[in-house]
């Protein structure tokens, strides 16, 4: 699962030079200010990824936030819990990144199948 999520942070690793908006301005606009530490690369490029289908009116405000919001939280409990918080917390991302991705998909036609 961890490379998973590897490979999921290398499509957008360089994505914020180019107009994307940062990390803090992402957070800002649900009032998330989280230090995600070395995987603040990843959490980035799932809420991009949330953000661009927000952006296009196919996400709420309110999905937005949510979604921001559980990351947060799940974030939180890696922290708390240790290197044993860490399997739970790929899990979970997984599935968060998948979100995203559907989400901007929803709007961004090059991540279309078919």
């Amino acid at each position: 699962m961890a490379l998973a999520v590897v490979l999921a942070t290398g499509c957008a690793a360089g994505v914020a030079g180019f107009g994307a908006p940062p990390l803090s301005a992402l957070q800002a606009q649900c009032g998330v200010q989280a230090d995600y530490g070395a995987d603040a690369p990843a959490v980035y490029s799932a809420l991009l990824d949330a953000y661009v289908g927000y952006r296009h009116r196919r996400v709420t405000q309110a999905d937005f936030c949510a979604f921001q919001n559980s990351i947060a939280e799940r974030h939180a409990a890696l922290v708390a819990g240790g290197p044993d918080a860490r399997p739970a917390w790929a899990e979970f991302f997984n599935e968060a990144r998948v979100k995203a991705i559907d989400w901007r998909a929803n709007v961004d036609p090059s991540l279309r199948g078919g």
